[in-house]
């Protein structure tokens, strides 16, 4: 039975003696390296990371978080997404059912989720106390 045969019946490929031979002329070309000679070859090449350099992180602290909601305004904000509407709608029926003393105020933010809507912002720092967002997926 020859080498091909008896490596086929074991599951490897007869690559694998050519492996073994490749890796014997590496060692030597190794061992010429270690005593001074140059190593032949291809170009040496820089790889870059293609995912690059992450921004630092800006740590922001929480808001600052009320007592009690009795008699605060809180704004239940959408960003447009559909439903997003009616799921606040069903906590300002929660809210005047549960907690009559809060105040609700529905508001469509403009732009999406991401985008700054200062108009909007300056009237909640203004008027509400509070702010529950709806953000589509």
């Amino acid at each position: 039975m020859n080498r091909r045969n008896l490596l086929g019946l074991l599951g490897m490929s007869p690559v694998a003696l050519a492996g073994a031979s490749a890796l014997q002329a590496s060692d030597k070309k190794t061992d010429q390296t270690k005593k001074g000679t140059t190593q032949t070859g291809g170009p040496k090449l820089e790889v870059l990371n293609p995912r690059g350099l992450p921004p630092p992180i800006t740590l922001v602290p929480m808001a600052k978080r009320l007592d009690t909601l009795d008699g605060k305004t809180v704004y239940l904000i959408s960003d447009g997404f559909p439903g997003a509407d009616t799921f606040l709608n069903q906590i300002s029926i929660w809210f005047k059912k549960n907690m009559p003393s809060v105040t609700t105020v529905y508001r469509l933010k403009a732009g999406g989720f991401a985008d700054d809507d200062p108009k909007l912002m300056a009237e909640i720092k203004e008027k509400g106390n509070a702010a529950i967002m709806a953000i589509g997926h």
